[in-house]
């Protein structure tokens, strides 16, 4: 029987393992910005910190990792099935990446959402189990990753219903996050999700904090937690052969120049008190050399302290629970 999640569940304190306290150094020499100084006018420019996230904590993160599998265009155009290469390539994340992932997200006790596409739980049912019980979150992201944006109010209809009926087939579980497939979406998208019981989105780009999204003559608001394309391993680690442009360069970017830009990105959020969500792929960054940038990255999270660690549900019941006259925006379909 299909575990109903539509309501969704209060945040879970963090413990002492996913934060530490947060401690500003003291002036020098008078005359000097202290760094105290520095952070109370931080906190003025984004408003109290101490109201923003739960328990006070300057900042939130919200792991999350788009476990694609092979699905995408080639899928779609059935090219993948004359390319086993190419199937491989992605069916790594779900058989074998998958794995790694879940075991540095236990040692570090942090949670994280996986957006997955409904053909990868068929296929791979015992992998996308593990995800529920290591205490993560599982959600939407199409049956084949679909291009949302080039489907009719219909077509995204049978793409969530399908999706829906294979989660709670193979998971017993009915997500209510999504993440387009297709990086964006059409004008029937928003009222397509929320009829199929989906409170919260992480598609859009118009902030670095959660915001609302209003569809005309739906009474409830859906939660839009916000990635950026910095937080994507793809743009830094995805090896690619054709187009070979510009010649001559690499096709992927140093580690230590991939890392330190994740890290300068959390720097920033975490000064600013804001919400920081991944747009990661185990196949990408769950490799066996790549995960340690994963591990040093959250490890630097850590040490900043102060950090709330939540999976995108509980970022998005928050916010709704806290924020329903903050800012929003409102969507027509």
């Amino acid at each position: 029987m299909a575990q109903d999640t539509v309501t969704l569940a209060g945040p879970q304190s963090p413990t002492a393992s996913q934060s530490h306290a947060h401690s500003a150094s003291t002036p020098k020499e008078l005359g000097s910005v202290s760094r105290l100084e520095d952070v109370k006018r931080q906190s003025n420019q984004t408003g109290s910190l101490a109201q923003r996230w739960p328990e006070g904590r300057r900042s939130c993160v919200a792991l999350a990792f788009d476990l694609d599998g092979p699905t995408g265009d080639a899928m779609l155009n059935g090219s993948i099935w004359i390319n086993p290469s190419y199937f491989t390539l992605g069916s790594y994340g779900p058989w074998r990446a998958l794995g790694r992932l879940l075991d540095m997200l236990s040692e570090r006790c942090v949670p994280a959402t996986f957006f997955v596409p409904a053909w990868v739980v068929e296929n791979w049912p015992d992998q996308c189990a593990a995800i529920i019980a290591g205490g993560h979150e599982i959600a939407y992201h199409g049956y084949r990753h679909e291009a949302f944006w080039t489907l009719d109010r219909d077509g995204q209809r049978a793409v969530m219903e399908r999706s829906a009926e294979v989660f709670a087939k193979y998971l017993g579980v009915r997500p209510v996050g999504f993440r387009t497939p297709s990086g964006d979406w059409g004008p029937d998208t928003i009222r397509v999700l929320m009829e199929a019981g989906v409170r919260y989105s992480s598609s859009m780009r118009g902030d670095d904090r959660p915001y609302l999204l209003h569809a005309e003559g739906m009474v409830e608001p859906m939660v839009e937690i916000p990635g950026r394309w910095e937080l994507d391993d793809y743009a830094s680690l995805a090896y690619h052969r054709n187009p070979d442009f510009p010649a001559s360069l690499d096709r992927i970017a140093s580690y230590d120049t991939t890392l330190d830009n994740w890290r300068r990105e959390f720097d920033g959020s975490h000064r600013d008190g804001l919400c920081l969500t991944t747009l990661f792929h185990p196949k990408v960054s769950g490799k066996p050399g790549r995960i340690a940038l994963l591990e040093r990255l959250i490890d630097h999270m850590h040490a900043q302290g102060d950090v709330w660690f939540a999976t995108c549900r509980d970022v998005a019941q928050w916010w709704l629970d806290n924020n329903t006259s903050g800012h929003s925006q409102e969507l027509t379909a």
